[in-house]
């Protein structure tokens, strides 16, 4: 059996220049699944480890008579050691002849949610682990974990490009082939019904270091590795053609005295791009200017494109400040109402007419949920009705909120599109919201 492969996704150098950035990916799944094992085989097979790292996991294997516990290489914190469980999210660097790696260790447990959902929002793939142990593999349609779905779910939504089923532990059962192939079909199913397009799924075993960075020598397995998988996807490019969109970060006034009254206005550009001679606009208050100048860091140049911060110096001093939009004249239509998909993360449930904040870009601003259509149920993977959004729950909901904002469909650009709620009273990131 072979890797279930997009046909889009395994890229070659001179196809995309994407190919050549570091690419960013999490772990995901739930507990005890084997994440931070895997990562800790990552960075042993690559060579990514100090010298004094690994003499203290090896000392501390002699001792207890066990070998090298390679989930302690991203179980940093002292909690996280007690339980063994992954609290916070770890993040590691490991590089081969061909590829840079940054890792995000996100926890598998469902109260720590919230931080896996950090962790995807800024990465170009999600490997999602399944322990195979856990599920009955005898079954003609084998049940996959909660905690599975919710975190393949939450990776989809977020769109990271690139999803990847990792099924580990396969040194733990008597026949891989058939329970690897049991699996894989659940997988698929599960990816059909919720739109997912799946990039692989791959056999490994993070603990004894089948599949993960040398291909399996097996006859029921002719695809290729973990690593070979994550060599071949592409990092995420923000959208260069098209209308220009940048949040304002800060507003740096370059001098002082009679002359020297310049001001350069900084940001990271979402999508578009601006050189000078561009007429843009700023909004809340749709005030207009040209571009004359084009910063990047701290030199004037021709141009810059989405994914790089830039300072813009206008022809006239408008009234600019952190929070404020920079688009293209007529491109953005600022709202006060808007529907969402909701990823709620607070113990303090969701509910309508409730007042929190809200931050669009580095604006905020007071919101409230208006209404409440329906909750997405992640078994059946279809809508119910629900009068609240309970903790680690996803729903459908109408928001509205006190100064009209340029949002745009999280499908579209994900910075436009994304706003993080916030309670008021305990300061809590309380959910997500993804524009539709």
């Amino acid at each position: 059996m072979s890797a279930v492969l997009s046909n889009n996704t395994i890229v070659h150098e001179s196809e995309v220049d994407t190919h050549h950035r570091a690419l960013r990916f999490l772990t995901a799944g739930s507990v005890d699944d084997g994440k931070s094992t895997l990562i800790g085989r990552l960075l042993f097979d690559s060579r990514a480890i100090l010298a004094d790292q690994l003499d203290t996991l090896e000392k501390r294997g002699a001792k207890l008579g066990q070998p090298i516990d390679l989930s302690l290489l991203t179980d940093g914190l002292e909690a996280e050691r007690e339980q063994g469980i992954t609290i916070d999210v770890a993040y590691r660097y490991f590089a081969t002849k061909s590829r840079k790696f940054i890792i995000a260790d996100a926890p598998g447990h469902e109260q720590y949610t919230r931080n896996m959902v950090t962790a995807a929002a800024g990465s170009d793939a999600a490997v999602v682990l399944v322990d195979i142990t856990k599920l009955d593999t005898a079954k003609d349609d084998v049940e996959l974990l909660p905690q599975t779905r919710r975190h393949s779910l939450l990776a989809h939504l977020l769109r990271v490009p690139s999803i990847v089923f990792a099924v580990n532990k396969l040194d733990a059962v008597e026949q891989p082939g058939p329970a690897f192939a049991a699996v894989s079909k659940a997988l698929n199913k599960f990816a059909e019904q919720a739109g997912i397009e799946l990039t692989a799924i791959v056999p490994v075993s993070a603990l004894r270091g089948d599949n993960v960075t040398q291909p399996l020598d097996a006859d029921w397995y002719d695809g290729p590795s973990l690593l070979q998988v994550l060599e071949g996807l592409p990092s995420v490019q923000e959208r260069v053609e098209g209308q220009l969109l940048i949040p304002v970060q800060y507003v740096a006034k370059d001098g002082e005295g009679v002359g020297h009254n310049m001001r350069t206005i900084w940001g990271r550009i979402a999508h578009g791009q601006v050189q000078a001679g561009d007429e843009i606009q700023v909004l809340p208050s749709g005030q207009t200017a040209v571009v004359t100048e084009v910063r990047r860091a701290g030199e004037t140049v021709a141009h810059s494109v989405a994914g790089e911060s830039a300072g813009l110096v206008l022809d006239r001093q408008l009234d600019v400040s952190r929070g404020d939009w920079i688009v293209t004249p007529g491109s953005a239509q600022p709202t006060q109402s808007f529907e969402a998909t909701l990823a709620w993360l607070d113990t303090e449930p969701a509910v309508p007419g409730r007042k929190y904040w809200v931050r669009h870009g580095n604006r905020w601003v007071q919101a409230r949920i208006s209404a409440i259509e329906h909750r997405l149920d992640i078994h059946s993977l279809q809508p119910t009705e629900a009068e609240r959004l309970n903790v680690n729950e996803i729903g459908h909901v109408r928001i509205e909120v006190q100064a009209a904002l340029p949002v745009e469909p999280y499908a579209k650009n994900r910075i436009g599109g994304s706003l993080i709620v916030v309670d008021p009273q305990s300061n809590r990131t309380s959910g997500a919201l993804l524009v539709r």
